[in-house]
């Protein structure tokens, strides 16, 4: 079908600025028409390191790497988040063979954008117009180089724009298991990218509320002749984020810078609006979490640091006393009369006489550098506990009146055991004789 060509009614002075204002970023006549700032909330399984100091000063606060705070977009800045992407693009036959190229730049354009990868963002495409063809599944491909090659070998189908029947294509066929999409455990986000210039000729309002409630986010982009209340019913909720339009298929591409905010996962680390003390780590979700040096320990805060009292942790390995540092570290110390041994840990004794620790009654004998015996004063004899000390004298008194002792309870004991058994004797021969008068008794009755 022919389009109109308005230059031909403009004034003169407008018809020479005409070629400029196609060059302007274009506006849409509908308020939805310009999305805002768009991120989506989700987390990934994995994080990148944000930016890490070289080194630490001993007592002062590690300096973590900044850079200018509202800067949103630039190298380092900005990392897409792994997403499910699948693009539904119309190829009927309003869309002429140059716009439908201008429609595969735009794709191309939104994937080098994006972290491509099995781990990161899969893509798939879905090709419709009365007919719906899937050009590849989210698994085909892995990299940016591959898939690019595959959008640009997209032929356009036929007549009719089947918008519902592609949604509910990629409901069933596209974002599965066996496609490639990843379930939900993995907080990958599901996202669909329609694009279309006219009205759908089939029932698009259920087939996209039964594809949002299933947690796909649609996107609607709309070109020139594309209905607005269409595009509305297909997008996800909030409209102003999710409804594109531009005029003419020459300047869809700009709309891949769009998509890139969207898809955009800020890197606060780089943006210095952490707040971390020592070290800022990104996390695949777009949000961020602090980490400390080797020998400091977040705090509850979660952003700030304590050196860690790594001898209250019991791993330090000193043989007697673990010391802390102020720069997080530890080193061993020995008790009075030991000495630290050359691996810093374990400790070996000076004298264990000077110790004073030997619990020798009288004498303490040092045998080297480890070692002790204890002696007693003369006239004295050493104990059987190595220790303590007796007089000899006394000793050998000692020795007469256990033996003494010991005989008076020796014979107590007989004694007793004795008058013991002469009572249970006395006991047994009562009964015995009972036992007789009572048989005595059975026979002569």
């Amino acid at each position: 079908m022919p389009r109109p060509a308005p230059a031909r009614r403009l004034p003169g002075l407008l018809l020479l600025l005409w070629p400029l204002l196609l060059l302007l970023p274009l506006t849409a006549p509908d308020p939805v028409a310009r999305p805002g700032f768009r991120r989506l909330g989700t987390r990934g399984p994995e994080g990148s390191p944000g930016r890490r100091p070289s080194s630490v000063a001993p007592d002062g606060a590690p300096a973590s790497g900044a850079s200018e705070p509202g800067r949103a977009s630039g190298a380092g800045v900005c990392k897409s988040r792994p997403l499910d992407l699948v693009f539904l693009i119309d190829s009927s036959r309003s869309v002429r063979p140059l716009e439908f190229t201008k429609v595969k730049t735009f794709v191309s354009r939104i994937i080098d954008t994006l972290d491509i990868g099995p781990a990161d963002t899969r893509v798939a495409v879905v090709n419709y117009a009365s007919t719906v063809k899937i050009e590849f599944q989210l698994q085909a491909y892995t990299d940016k180089q591959s898939l690019k090659q595959a959008v640009g070998r997209i032929t356009p189908l036929s007549t009719g724009t089947m918008s519902g029947l592609a949604i509910q294509t990629a409901m069933d066929e596209v974002f599965t298991a066996e496609a490639g999409a990843r379930g939900p455990s993995s907080n990958i986000p599901k996202v669909a990218i329609i694009v279309t210039d006219g009205r759908p000729q089939d029932q698009v309002n259920e087939v996209a509320a039964r594809a949002r409630a299933s947690g796909i986010e649609l996107y609607a982009v709309g070109v020139d002749r594309a209905d607005m209340q269409s595009l509305k019913m297909m997008a996800s909720e909030p409209l102003e984020e999710h409804v594109f339009y531009v005029e003419t298929y020459g300047v869809i591409e700009k709309l891949s810078s769009r998509f890139q905010e969207t898809f955009c996962a800020l890197d606060k680390c780089a943006l210095n609006i952490h707040g971390c003390e020592h070290i800022c780590v990104n996390d695949r979700s777009g949000s961020y979490h602090c980490e400390c040096y080797e020998g400091y320990t977040l705090n509850e805060d979660r952003k700030t640091c304590s050196a860690q009292d790594k001898c209250a942790l019991g791993t330090h390995g000193c043989q007697h006393i673990c010391v802390n540092d102020r720069t997080g570290s530890y080193h061993c110390e020995c008790y009075d009369g030991y000495t630290l041994n050359a691996d810093k840990k374990t400790c070996s004794v000076r004298d264990k006489c000077a110790l004073g620790s030997h619990g020798c009654q009288h004498i303490c004998v040092s045998d080297g550098a480890a070692s002790y015996h204890c002696d007693c004063y003369p006239g004295y004899t050493l104990n059987e506990d190595k220790k303590t000390c007796s007089a000899i004298e006394e000793a050998r008194r000692l020795v007469s009146t256990e033996d003494v002792c010991g005989c008076e309870a020796t014979l107590a004991f007989q004694e007793k055991v004795s008058s013991s058994l002469q009572r249970l004797n006395t006991k047994l021969d009562g009964i015995l004789e009972k036992l007789q008068v009572n048989e005595y008794g059975q026979i002569h009755r």
